[in-house]
């Protein structure tokens, strides 16, 4: 399935689907606010390995069939004249590290992109029940870290950086002044894992403010 095919090549089935469960958690997205102006990016893994993900520079809150395109595992598109955003290779890493990873969200809440901003490499969530969400958590007693990576316009050079560290994230991770990546094994877990972690991190920035 090697070079560019043109769109009308697609094939209809898990293609369509999954355009449906993009456009749908775009909506919900930004109905919290977690993706303003053209901000965010949304995948999922389609059965033959190719992603679909939103193409670059459009509303997320706005998406429409023509807002989703096709790119192979490494983040080349599939049809002539699509251009996917730079971070498709950020997307594209999970994939490749975690092959249960069949959706991943990007977003730029205030709360991740204000926490991140005060400095540390790592925020730590401790004593919150909805830290069950994330996998392998079983009870509020644990802490959870959430690392935090220098934001870089060369989204290769990040990768490099945020690679040795995926395979401890439960929680997945937050670019500095940017924004959260998060991941599941299929759209449901991978927004409901969102959800949860935009909850805890609204959590802290609102208990920072009684300090």
């Amino acid at each position: 399935m090697g070079g560019v095919m043109d769109k009308a090549v697609f094939p209809a089935g898990a293609y369509c689907r999954a355009v449906e469960q993009i456009i749908a958690a775009g909506r919900r997205m930004d109905r919290f606010g977690w993706v303003p102006a053209t901000a965010g990016n949304i995948s999922i893994r389609l059965p033959d390995g190719n992603l679909a993900i939103t193409r670059s520079g459009g509303h997320k809150g706005l998406l429409g069939a023509d807002g989703v395109i096709c790119v192979d595992a490494a983040g080349r598109p599939r049809a002539a004249g699509d251009r996917p955003s730079a971070e498709t290779l950020l997307h594209c890493q999970i994939y490749a590290h975690d092959p249960q990873a069949g959706a991943v969200l990007h977003g730029h809440s205030v709360a991740s992109t204000v926490l991140s901003r005060l400095g540390g490499d790592a925020l730590v969530l401790d004593g919150y029940e909805v830290q069950k969400v994330f996998a392998g958590q079983t009870t509020h007693a644990a802490r959870v870290r959430v690392p935090i990576f220098d934001n870089d316009q060369d989204i290769a050079r990040l990768s490099g950086v945020v690679a040795p560290h995926l395979d401890g994230m439960r929680a997945g991770y937050i670019i500095r002044g940017h924004g959260v990546y998060v991941w599941g094994a299929d759209m449901d877990t991978a927004l409901a894992r969102l959800e949860g972690l935009e909850f805890l991190l609204a959590c802290e920035l609102e208990e920072r403010k009684l300090r």
